[in-house]
């Protein structure tokens, strides 16, 4: 039985896309056959004091030679030193959703620590599986060569077709962590500037992760008078989250960066139209049919793409009719852990 060991930073249980990607293809190996043994590091990843550096060094000493280790970007770059020394007798495989480096909303001095962590990290895995093509040419800005890199993109459970709010006003979803990157502050200045007021948005995603940029958007909230229009009902489980699902009119996601854009491909399984950004994936799941995509941190154009959408009946089911074509040819999670596993085989026999 082939073995390797996952590593994380905090519980693999936390509800964002990385831990989802990482449950997932823990899940799909352990079926496949593989033995998975997670461990799990404090929570203070990716900023880990030294307890929880000594303890990460623990972990990666405990691991017998030879086996396959997975690190989870969000703990690699925070300590290079501990995977120096082990990277002779383990091999070492990164999984980088986005590098920390690259994350909006740090200071340069802060991007600079992080990206000097993170090459030193990259440079001692046997192979760094990317989550999105886009991060490919961030990798090798790191010195990551190519034939090092194995793409091993996101799949997409699949699930009904939403049967939408059925009344008078529309219903709004947007599942995000409310961080810098994902663009709320873009989203509600938009919404705020549309000329229409039938829609009502709910804003699913941890209040908690970045707790200036929550302060912030709820100042922003009521200084434009949106407060009875956005409802911030922080992080759900999965039947409430799959609730607003089946809910909703429409899909709305202003994020300034993904690496892939799983919300958004969650949107489209279940038939959703979406407003968006042309950035990660999202162009290449959305299409020219199943929705509007705009540049990201473009205000104006974000706010024109939303007057369309809820000023326009005929629009909006236009674009569901085509997020229910595209629905049936979203890969599976099936097909990223076959893709996974075929990465894994790739690592040569210590």
């Amino acid at each position: 039985m082939p073995s390797l060991f996952l590593i994380v930073p905090g519980r693999l249980e936390m509800r964002t896309g990385g831990y989802e990607y990482d449950r997932r293809m823990v899940a799909g190996l352990r079926a496949r056959g593989w033995s998975v043994e997670v461990r799990e590091l404090d929570d203070l990843f990716p900023h880990p004091a030294d307890p929880a550096l000594d303890h990460a060094a623990r972990v990666l000493a405990a691991i017998p030679d030879g086996l396959i280790v997975l690190i989870d970007g969000l703990a690699l770059g925070a300590m290079p030193a501990e995977l120096e020394r082990e990277a002779s007798r383990l091999r070492i495989i990164a999984i980088v959703h986005l590098p920390r480096a690259a994350e909006v909303g740090i200071d340069r001095d802060t991007a600079a620590r992080l990206e000097a962590g993170e090459r030193r990290a990259l440079a001692g895995a046997a192979l760094v599986v990317a989550t999105g093509r886009s991060t490919v040419a961030t990798l090798a800005d790191y010195g990551v060569a190519r034939d090092r890199i194995a793409i091993v993109e996101p799949g997409t459970e699949r699930a009904p077709l939403s049967r939408g709010s059925a009344g008078s006003s529309l219903h709004l979803l947007c599942a995000a962590t409310l961080s810098a990157g994902k663009g709320h502050d873009i989203l509600f200045r938009a919404l705020a500037a549309v000329p229409h007021r039938n829609w009502h948005l709910t804003c699913a995603g941890s209040l908690d992760r970045d707790p200036p940029t929550g302060e912030r958007l709820r100042a922003q909230l009521r200084a434009d008078g949106l407060e009875d229009h956005v409802s911030l009902v922080g992080e759900l489980g999965a039947a409430a989250l799959a609730a607003c699902f089946e809910a909703a009119d429409l899909f709305v996601l202003a994020t300034r960066h993904e690496t892939y854009g799983m919300a958004v491909a969650e949107a489209l399984a279940r038939g959703l139209p979406v407003v968006s950004t042309t950035t990660g994936a999202i162009p290449k799941l959305v299409g020219d049919h199943a929705g509007l995509l705009v540049p990201p941190g473009d205000i104006g154009a974000m706010t024109d793409a939303l007057s369309q959408v809820l000023g326009d009946a005929r629009l909006r089911s236009r674009l569901a009719e085509g997020a229910r074509r595209v629905r049936d040819r979203l890969p599976t999670w099936d097909e990223a852990v076959s893709n996974m596993t075929a990465a894994l085989e790739r690592l040569p026999k210590c």
